[in-house]
């Protein structure tokens, strides 16, 4: 599929499901559009001014009322919450887990007053960022997502688990176990138990090889959330873009590399 030809079927999609929120009379871009834009951001990857560069060299007659660079990252971080339209219902499995974001080299920790994230452990070694936790269904859609700084304890998400306690059976690995005590809704998972946890890396694999999204540079904390949001709506979109085609043991191969830019 030509990139003209994906941008606009992936407007398509998005106006769908945003069709009840209303335009500003004063707005440059329908909110629709910012959408829009904002996936596209997420699955481009990179920097903010690169992806505005790459958005008005190529393609800007798909948006001939496109705000200048910092209006429009400022609209990202104002209408994140419109991505929420995107996220998917639980159902009666589901899986959780945590995914380490580096936002600056662990060298340069302390040096500014304006940094944002914070030094901790991800997958064995130290960074300088934040903590990113995703809650996914038994089809290995994003029901909701939290993030933190990343020196925080994975337990410090368990209200993810039990905004859901009626609806799903969630599996963790034991870093979301809290002396305090669990949700009822929580299995604990040893290593190598439960091959269901597996679906939950191969989302995580889809943020690192397709969003490019283990170190992202962003200054403000309302920018890497808005980054956040836009990320994880568009790895619900994208996943469902042919459709579920299921294995017959009940198993949906989950891919979107043939959708990256």
């Amino acid at each position: 599929m030509m990139t003209v030809e994906f941008i606009t079927a992936l407007f398509y999609e998005v106006d769908e499901q945003l069709r009840a929120i209303p335009t500003h009379p004063e707005a440059h871009l329908w909110p629709s559009e910012v959408v829009t834009l904002g996936l596209l951001h997420a699955l481009k990857g990179g920097g903010n001014r690169a992806f505005y560069r790459w958005l008005t060299r190529d393609y800007r007659p798909l948006f001939p009322r496109l705000p200048e660079r910092t209006r429009l990252f400022r609209l990202f971080t104002t209408h994140h919450d419109w991505t929420q339209a995107f996220l998917a219902a639980p159902t009666v499995l589901g899986v959780i887990d945590t995914y380490g974001i580096e936002l600056i080299h662990p060298m340069r920790e302390g040096r500014s007053p304006q940094q944002i994230g914070r030094k901790g452990l991800s997958n064995h070694r130290w960074i300088v960022g934040g903590k990113l936790c995703l809650l996914l269904n038994q089809w290995g859609l994003i029901v909701g997502w939290a993030c933190a700084t990343a020196n925080v304890a994975d337990n410090t998400f368990q209200w993810l688990i039990r905004q859901c306690e009626d609806q799903m059976i969630v599996l963790s690995d034991t870093g979301f176990h809290a002396a305090e005590g669990d949700p009822s809704n929580l299995k604990l998972c040893q290593r190598g138990e439960w091959e269901d946890r597996m679906l939950v890396e191969t989302v995580l694999s889809m943020l690192t090889l397709v969003c490019h999204f283990k170190k992202v540079m962003h200054r403000g904390w309302a920018y890497f959330q808005a980054r956040l949001a836009f990320t994880m709506a568009a790895l619900n979109v994208l996943v469902q873009w042919h459709g579920f085609q299921p294995y017959a043991s009940g198993f949906v191969p989950l891919s979107m590399a043939e959708l990256s830019l």
